[in-house]
Order: C-alpha cells, then sequence, then structure tokens
C-alpha cells in the first residue's frame, strides 16, 4: 500500500490516464493528419520548385539559342553589308570611269568642232583677204592702163562671189 501513497506514482497513473485520453479522443490521429497534411504541403511546394526550375532551365536554353541564333543573323547582315558596299564601291568606280571616258569624248568632240571651226573662219578670212589682194593687185594694174568698165564690174562682183 505504500505504493498509493506515493506521490511519483499517482503521477505516473495520471499521465497514462492522460494519454488514454488523448489515444481516445484521436489525437494521435490528429497529429499524424496535420504533420501529414504539413508534408504534402512541403511535397507540393518542393515539386513547384522544380517545376519551376525546370522551366527556368527551359527558358534559358532557349534564350541561349535565340541570341546564339541573333549573333548569327547579325554576323550574316554584317557580311550582306560588307559585300554590298564593295559591290556599291565597284559600281561607282565603274560608272566614275564611264562618266570620264564620256566627258572626255565629249570635251574632244568639242575641241574637234571648235578647230574645224577656227579653220573654216581662218580658210574663209583667208579667202576675203586673198579676194582683197587681188581686187587691189588688178585695180592698181588695170588703172595704170585704160579698164574697161565691163572689167571693172566684174571684179567688183569677185569680191561679193568669193564671201
Amino acid at each position: 500500500m505504500e505504493l498509493f501513497l506515493d506521490a511519483h506514482f499517482w503521477v505516473g497513473v495520471a499521465l497514462l490516464i492522460f494519454l488514454g485520453i488523448l489515444v481516445w479522443a484521436g489525437a494521435p490521429k490528429l497529429a499524424f493528419q496535420a504533420l501529414d497534411a504539413r508534408g504534402a504541403k512541403v511535397r507540393a511546394q518542393l515539386d513547384e520548385a522544380t517545376r519551376l526550375r525546370e522551366e527556368a532551365q527551359a527558358l534559358l536554353v532557349d534564350i541561349r539559342a535565340q541570341r546564339e541564333q541573333t549573333e548569327r543573323l547579325a554576323a550574316e547582315v554584317l557580311a550582306n553589308a560588307k559585300e554590298e558596299a564593295q559591290r556599291l564601291q565597284a559600281e561607282s568606280q565603274s560608272r566614275l570611269a564611264e562618266q570620264i571616258v564620256r566627258r572626255g569624248q565629249l570635251a574632244e568632240r568639242r575641241i574637234a568642232a571648235a578647230e574645224a571651226q577656227a579653220a573654216a573662219e581662218v580658210k574663209a578670212a583667208a579667202a576675203e583677204l586673198a579676194a582683197q589682194m587681188a581686187e587691189r593687185v588688178l585695180q592698181a594694174r588695170l588703172a595704170g592702163a585704160k579698164a574697161d568698165p565691163l572689167i571693172d564690174a566684174a571684179i567688183g562682183q569677185l569680191g561679193t562671189k568669193m564671201q
């Protein structure tokens, strides 16, 4: 009977009764449900984090591929621009050379025309001068000898016909 007088015994009995009540009330079941719910929640969060990580990795791969494609496209555009610039430069140089040749030919034609015109003017002036000199010479010869009025008229017309 001393056992019934010991305080530790009654504390142990009260503890066992308390634990029995908890088991009978379903406390372990509620604790396990709470732990399971929390575990499921953590598992869902981990799954979501894994899914987000995979999406981020896929997006990173896509971005890298797009960057590489963009860099290739930029290099291609740059190469095309260089080729176009070289083609345009060669084309403008050939146009310039053709234009220089055309202008040179035009200048030569103008010079030839000016030379021909000058030669014609010189010939006309020489013919005029020769006609005037011939008229003076003939007038001087005929002045010494009596001249015929028909010959004088013909000599006068000679100057106008030579022009």
